[in-house]
């Protein structure tokens, strides 16, 4: 699969800082273009998550969804379905 993915540097302040918010629509506009997935990193908070889905990124990671776990612990989150 190829995707892009948007560093978390630019989804830290998207709630705050306009540039950044620029910069990740056209990061996401570039990716569709394209035909690259989009996958942000560093999520932490829902207002964020929030901005990325309604800007078309639907894949992310980051302290929203669970800290950094060993691939045995993240095996069992997925067979909870905690994602």
């Amino acid at each position: 699969m190829n995707q892009l993915k948007i560093d978390r540097s630019f989804i830290r302040d998207i709630a705050d800082d306009s540039g950044d918010r620029t910069i990740v629509r056209s990061i996401i506009a570039m990716a569709e273009s394209l035909n690259l997935n989009v996958i942000a990193e560093g999520v932490e908070s829902e207002q964020q998550r929030q901005f990325l889905l309604n800007n078309g990124c639907a894949n992310y990671q980051g302290y929203l969804f669970s800290k950094p776990v060993p691939i045995a612990e993240f095996n069992a989150l997925l067979k909870q379905d905690c994602f």
